[in-house]
Formats: C-alpha cells, sequence, structure tokens
C-alpha cells in the first residue's frame, strides 16, 4: 500500500525538505501541502491522506486546533505533530485531541520516513522514553483523578492492567511478556480498550491512566 501524506507547515523550505525526503521513499506519496492549518479540512477531503504531518505552531489557524478538528470528523487522517520542542502544554494537548505522537523537526530523515510508516500501519510515534516523559508533564495541575478513575471504572481487570501497562510506556511486545498474553491478544485488549473509552490510540490511553495516578501508584 502506498502511503498518503499531507505536509502542514508555514515555512516553505520545511515542506520542500519534508517532500524530498518523503518522495524518496517507493512506498509513501506527498499528496499535498498547506502553509495554514485552515487549508487542512478541504485538502484532506480532496486528497485522502492517511497521515498528516502538522506543524504545531502557525499563523492563522495553528496545527493544535487543525488536529482538533480533524480527529473529531468521522474517519480520520493520523496526524503527526511537527515540532522544534520535546514536549510542551501545545503537544500535549494535541496528544490529548487525538494526534499518533510527534516528531521533532531535526529528526534525521531515515526516522522521519519510518515514523510516517509506523503511524500508518496504526502504532503511536512515541518511544516508551518519551511517552513516560510526555505523561509525566501533565502529573500535578490540571489532573482530573476522580474522573479519569471513573472512566477506568468502565474496564474489565485485565483490560485495566494493559491500560496501566500502555501507561507505563511498555510496547505491545513488552506488555505481552510482562503479563503473560500472546503479542495479538494484548492487540486485542488495546483495541477493547479504546473502544470502551471512546479513545483514538494508545497514547491517550497513557494520558487517562496517568491522570488516574495509576502509574504514580502502581509502576
Amino acid at each position: 500500500m502506498t502511503i498518503r501524506v499531507l505536509l502542514v507547515d508555514d515555512d516553505p523550505l520545511v515542506r520542500a525538505g519534508l517532500r524530498l525526503m518523503l518522495g524518496a521513499a517507493a512506498d509513501i506519496e506527498v499528496v499535498g501541502e498547506a502553509g495554514d492549518g485552515a487549508e487542512v479540512p478541504a485538502l484532506v477531503r480532496r486528497a485522502a491522506p492517511h497521515v498528516v504531518l502538522m506543524d504545531i505552531r502557525m499563523p492563522g489557524t495553528d496545527g493544535l486546533a487543525a488536529t482538533e478538528a480533524l480527529r473529531a470528523a468521522p474517519h480520520p487522517p493520523e496526524v503527526v505533530v511537527l515540532t522544534t520542542f520535546h514536549a510542551d502544554d501545545q503537544v500535549l494537548r494535541a496528544l490529548r485531541a487525538g494526534a499518533a505522537g510527534y516528531v521533532l523537526k531535526d529528526t534525521p530523515p531515515a526516522r522521519i520516513v519510518e515514523a510516517v510508516r509506523r503511524v500508518a500501519a496504526g502504532d503511536p510515534v512515541l518511544s516508551p522514553a518519551v511517552t513516560r516523559a510526555l505523561i509525566g508533564a501533565v502529573t500535578g495541575a490540571g489532573r482530573d483523578t476522580r474522573r479519569a478513575r471513573r472512566r477506568l471504572d468502565a474496564l474489565a481487570d485485565r483490560e485495566r492492567e494493559v491500560a496501566v501497562a500502555v501507561g507505563r510506556g511498555l510496547s505491545n511486545a513488552e506488555i505481552a511478556a510482562s503479563l503473560y498474553l500472546s503479542v495479538p491478544t494484548v492487540k486485542a485488549y488495546v483495541s477493547r480498550i479504546l473502544t470502551r473509552l471512546e479513545l483514538n490510540n494508545r497514547v491517550q490511553i497513557a494520558l487517562l491512566v496517568q491522570d488516574a495516578g495509576l502509574v504514580d501508584r502502581e509502576s
């Protein structure tokens, strides 16, 4: 399958660089470009991308607003945030809105290409270490622990164990090993958790578990 990618960045040079590096991959096609988040909905409808690489800071409609709008629509493309920062409030808000992860603008080209492939395949672009750093950043102020725990109460015991493992930043293989499950079974649990909690991806599971304080107590 050819992965269709939409580039959204207000800097034409950044877009040109991304187009060049992604265009060199045989399985990736850049199907459009935008310099403002306001252009994104129409481009998505016309070009039908699988993945949107979204700059988070743009004049006009920024990447955060564009991500929130995209992920709230039916059958949205995956969104990967482009940023110059490792973690800040805007990145966290984009992840909460359903972005599949983020890529630093100075990431080596091969890793950006791999990030697009991973997101298209349904995997978040966050290493366990990065996931832990991001979810750790939401500890304290702004965390609605009681609401998060009420939502997680909808899960069965095994689902809750898998959710906590996701919250600790473990991969599917690591979760399988720690809970004595097969990787396909873990994937099935993650899918069930997403459906039950009405979440977009495992990053949102991790954030919810952190909000509930379960990682604080059980990791």
